[in-house]
């Protein structure tokens, strides 16, 4: 709490400062020179009657680098690092707790992405996990001074929502065909004269349940990160300065607690998504899906 300065009414952490102080102003003369002009260009010819600075805000060069951007390129940079430390000197013989830990984290993100997408899902194992621990590292950096969670703003979760949309369809198309990929959405064959009439209705209802996904992934993200700081922010404001000595540090465990599971909540989803779109290479006529390795029958759970 000590270590932000107030700005505008809110907390603005003194590394977004630091980094406004010396790019704010070359990042301000670009936003100006190349920006503003082409977003109040579209503005008219839209017929909004509005303006830039009342849609965006305030431009400045002071904030011309938004904190939430900043943190997510700490939060990216914080994910390499993590993986780097836990990840060690790797030993088969003497294996430290940096890399039991890393281990576990590993099998468990596979057992789950085997169970829910496939055993043929586990070639998608680098982009999950590299979207778990991004949104994990993410959530956390709240509870650490000098930073804030880029979760807590809305642009950064619809990012995130967007990039899992664009992988599991690019997924699908890759796998499918575009044609295949879209002809999932019309549900099963129905004979002529239902495929006539509801076909085209189930298609429609699961084209805009796909197109709203990057937006419900987002606010699912956001909503409970916001909330959350906002909870443990007006508690610790209860009696300053004496509740914002203990009363955060209580509060800490349930922060850890939902940063896990909103995480957890946006893997599993993600991976839902992939399960839909992605079926192991040999399907067998009775539909069951069989291990490569063994050829023994999967039971595959899907969501």
């Amino acid at each position: 709490m000590f270590l932000f300065a107030a700005e505008g009414g809110h907390h603005t952490p003194l590394i977004v400062e630091f980094v406004n102080h010396y790019l704010g102003k070359p990042v301000y003369e670009f936003q100006m020179n190349h920006i503003y002009w082409r977003w109040q260009w579209l503005f008219d010819k839209l017929g909004v009657k509005t303006t830039p600075t009342a849609v965006f805000g305030e431009y400045s060069a002071e904030t011309a680098i938004p904190w939430y951007t900043i943190m997510f390129v700490i939060a990216c940079i914080l994910t390499m690092f993590v993986i780097w430390i836990f990840k060690g000197k790797l030993s088969e013989d003497d294996p430290k707790s940096g890399q039991l830990t890393l281990e576990a984290g590993f099998l468990a993100l596979k057992d789950m992405i085997v169970s829910v997408v496939g055993e043929h899902g586990y070639k998608y194992f680098p982009v999950v996990a590299t979207f778990a621990v991004l949104v994990l590292i993410s959530n956390l950096m709240g509870l650490v001074p000098l930073f804030m969670s880029p979760t807590a703003n809305v642009n950064v979760t619809f990012a995130l929502g967007i990039t899992s949309f664009v992988y599991y369809n690019y997924v699908g198309i890759k796998e499918n065909g575009l044609v295949n990929h879209l002809a999932h959405f019309a549900g099963p064959r129905l004979p002529l004269l239902m495929a006539l009439i509801i076909t085209p209705l189930i298609f429609a209802i699961e084209l805009v349940s796909n197109m709203i996904r990057p937006i419900t992934l987002g606010v699912r993200l956001f909503a409970n990160m916001f909330a959350d700081e906002q909870v443990s922010g007006q508690i610790s404001n209860l009696a300053p300065p004496y509740t914002q000595f203990l009363l955060p540090v209580l509060l800490m465990p349930l922060a850890v607690f939902v940063a896990f599971v909103q995480t957890l909540v946006f893997t599993l989803l993600s991976m839902i998504y992939l399960s839909e779109v992605s079926h192991a290479p040999h399907d067998h006529a009775h539909g069951g899906e069989h291990s490569e390795a063994t050829g023994e029958a999967l039971a595959t759970a899907h969501v």
